[in-house]
């Protein structure tokens, strides 16, 4: 049987889909929604993503206030834009762009913003909220893998789950969303990581593995069993090049696997504006009921 291809691009459509007839609503109601966004230096990566955002709050019907700060700015610098996100009006959300300079405190000054303008879903508060199974934002890599899952019909409750790496913002919080007691998770996770000498026995026996390690080619075709389902999430860069953690020889011992380019990726990015529309009707409804 061929192996199930899982592009991202299907799936972050799909939710766009979905939000452009919220985004409509909430503008009949005098809402347009902002997406603020905070670069600090002169990263050139960093300007592309962060105008990349931009540019799609724009062609969603959104706003996208922006501040720039230069490379030499101070932490004091950094915090008070934050804070002034935070009291904006017309900003329901905020993407504070990584890394920063070197004198910039990331995690402090992350610190300093709104919980619930924090878009990357990586604010310590939204975190607990998600040990605690509470609403709030979501780390969007994380929730866009539960949704490649769900959007290709990969039964995922009751089932095992071994993620590879332990991650901030991949792994770790993975973990705790596929454990949660609902349809498109209430799974068995087991996570294991580079600093577990026999980490493939573990994956051998998973029904669904999700390599979050960085690690190049770490997973390789005789780690599967096959028929499995297998997500790749952890990359790494050598220069322009591309080094993911699966190997593409496991495409020919997978039930279904996410391809090499366009898989994960585009649903990060679905889920930091389904992100940034909740943060949008929450602030709508608390404008409406105020």
């Amino acid at each position: 049987m061929a192996t199930k291809m899982m592009p991202g691009g299907p799936v972050a459509d799909a939710v766009f889909a979905d939000l452009g007839p919220r985004i409509a609503k909430l503008k009949e109601t005098g809402h347009t929604p902002g997406l603020g966004t905070l670069l600090v230096g002169d990263d050139e990566p960093s300007a592309r993503y962060v105008a990349m955002k931009q540019s799609k709050a724009e062609e969603i019907g959104c706003r996208s206030p922006h501040i720039h700060l230069p490379q030499d700015c101070t932490q004091a610098d950094v915090v008070a834009a934050v804070k002034e996100m935070n009291d904006a009006r017309d900003v329901d959300a905020m993407l504070f762009q990584y890394p920063a300079p070197p004198q910039i405190d990331y995690e402090a000054a992350l610190f300093a913003l709104d919980p619930d303008k924090d878009v990357d879903g990586m604010h310590p508060t939204n975190l607990g909220r998600l040990a605690l199974s509470m609403p709030g934002p979501v780390p969007c890599t994380p929730a866009g893998i539960e949704a490649i899952l769900a959007f290709y019909e990969i039964p995922v409750a009751g089932k095992e789950v071994v993620i590879v790496g332990r991650g901030n913002t991949i792994g770790r919080p993975l973990a705790l969303l596929l454990s949660q007691k609902r349809p498109t998770a209430n799974a068995a996770v087991t996570q294991v990581h580079t600093g577990v000498k026999d980490w493939d026995r573990y994956v051998k026996r998973a029904d669904i593995v999700i390599a979050a390690a960085g690690a190049p080619g770490m997973i390789q075709p005789e780690h599967l069993t096959p028929g499995v389902t297998v997500i790749g999430a952890g990359v790494r860069y050598e220069g322009r090049k591309l080094l993911p953690d699966v190997d593409e020889a496991c495409e020919a011992v997978a039930g279904a696997i996410t391809p090499r380019v366009g898989g994960v990726g585009p649903t990060t990015i679905a889920m930091l504006f389904r992100n940034f529309v909740e943060a949008a009707e929450r602030a709508a409804g608390g404008a409406a009921g105020a």
